[in-house]
């Protein structure tokens, strides 16, 4: 696995970590039916879907290889 390869996962789960950790905070500072909580939430959805797509993608090209 290339070096560029773990950062591009270390980022994402960086910015997947701050989406859940600012709903976490708009849940408890905020009103219940709060917009941002709702948009925090469908960034860490976005943002996890897109990562599982481009590793699986990255398998099927041949840039990732298992360690068994």
């Amino acid at each position: 696995m290339s070096l560029l390869s773990k950062v591009f996962m270390l980022f994402f789960l960086g910015l997947i970590a701050y989406a859940l950790s600012s709903a976490l905070y708009f849940l408890v500072h905020d009103q219940p039916n709060s917009p941002r909580l709702v948009k925090a939430l469908t960034w860490r959805i976005g943002l996890s879907l897109f990562l599982f797509l481009a590793l699986m993608l990255a398998y099927a090209l041949g840039w990732l290889q298992p360690n068994y």
